[in-house]
């Protein structure tokens, strides 16, 4: 059940890349120098140093507190509009502009913090949990369940396979092809991590990976949700087989039955499903994403899923690949807030009536491409941009 606004992931991530780099953080003018040269304010503070600098920073303080409470109000009325929007769609009831906040958030454009020409205790720098690349989930799903998942022969036989399953399941080429544009930037394999690439010094900034950046969340939800449906496929392709090939299914089935039921053990909600995604057994589902026959099956479901949330909501035109690349980022229920927008009102609706205040600060294209027609539209240029990668053209080939 993909309810949560805008997921934390590759997904997040894509968004924040189309600006070209990260959002600028402001930071204390004291963090920026070096050691020796705090030491040296700290003895040459004297006590009208230290009076300007309190002075400054009541005024700060003052600025900030103001902004603040501007701030919190507006991000109220966002949390408002978006509960009045969802209790209209239970009572099927049109959704209006008025129902959107249409202004733009508040910035903050007063003094900074000043710099306290004082000695302050300095703070331990907080500790940031590693997090699991591949070779975690592949040592997990060998230690947890025996197994290790069965690798392609080359790229491109995992892009057929992916291709094959994708268009029977229902998606069409281009949704299958632009959103992996998107999400990988055009050559992307079927292992690769967000974060990670062959650049010195490079390191995995989530847990999401392939075509459509799974997270292990992602993997655990879907494990829970279709699994049934990949047992069925698989039992299906076992009874074809004969010999070593059959074995080698036959091991492969028992282990996603055991998966299935282990993704079972906790209520069909995101943050159930993320508990146990954040566990090495979790770890060892997501590892299922690397499999040629089970991978293809995960990565189409990650984009299906939307589609057919669509369809049950009534929203029966096919999606564009842009908009549904928003569902998959920012989850079914608000993607589709956007994507059933008529365009006049896309050009007039904030993208901040989709995030949480935190979320919306930190990712700089939703800020700059400040409405849903904006974000849609620099969504579906750099699929088109991307599309023209090797990679995604390879994938094209496929289909």
């Amino acid at each position: 059940m993909r309810l949560q606004l805008i997921r934390m992931g590759f997904g997040f991530v894509a968004l924040a890349l189309l600006a070209g780099a990260p959002l600028a953080v402001a930071m204390d003018a004291a963090e920026q120098l070096p050691p020796s040269a705090i030491d040296t304010m700290a003895q040459a503070a004297s006590p009208q140093a230290i009076a300007e600098y309190r002075r400054k920073l009541k005024e700060y303080q003052d600025a900030r507190a103001a902004f603040e409470e501007e701030a919190g109000a507006y991000w109220s009325s966002i949390s408002e509009r978006r509960k009045g929007r969802n209790a209209k769609r239970r009572e099927r009831q049109a959704i209006a502009l008025d129902d959107y906040v249409l202004t733009q958030p508040p910035v903050y454009t007063g003094p900074r913090r000043p710099v306290n020409p004082e000695p302050e205790e300095e703070k331990p720098p907080r500790e940031r949990k590693p997090i699991p690349v591949v070779a975690d989930f592949l040592k997990a799903a060998a230690e947890h369940f025996q197994f290790v998942p069965q690798r392609p022969s080359s790229e491109v036989e995992f892009k057929r396979a992916y291709a094959r399953y994708a268009l029977a399941a229902g998606l069409t080429r281009e949704q299958a092809v632009r959103v992996y544009s998107f999400e990988t930037g055009g050559t992307g394999n079927h292992d690769m991590q967000s974060g990670l690439s062959s650049r010195p010094g490079s390191r995995a900034i989530s847990t999401a990976i392939g075509y459509n950046q799974l997270l292990t969340t992602n993997s655990v939800e879907l494990l829970a949700e279709q699994g049934h449906e990949f047992i069925k496929e698989l039992t299906g392709r076992a009874a074809s087989l004969s010999g070593a090939p059959r074995k080698t299914m036959d091991h492969k089935l028992a282990v996603l039955k055991k998966m299935v039921a282990f993704t079972r053990t906790v209520p069909d909600t995101w943050s159930e499903h993320e508990k146990l995604a954040n566990t090495p057994q979790g770890w060892a589902v997501h590892a299922l994403v690397l499999d040629i026959d089970v991978g293809p099956m995960l990565q189409t479901h990650k984009l299906l899923t939307s589609v057919i949330f669509a369809r049950a909501k009534g929203y029966n035109r096919p999606l564009s690949a842009a908009e549904l690349e928003m569902m998959n980022l920012t989850g079914d229920g608000t993607g589709l807030d956007m994507v059933t927008m008529p365009q006049a009102m896309r050009e007039q609706v904030p993208t901040s009536n989709f995030f949480q205040r935190g979320g919306y600060e930190r990712n700089p294209v939703a800020i700059r491409h400040n409405t849903v027609a904006k974000l849609l539209a620099v969504t579906d240029e750099r699929m088109e941009f991307n599309s023209a990668k090797p990679g995604a053209k390879e994938l094209a080939a496929t289909f």
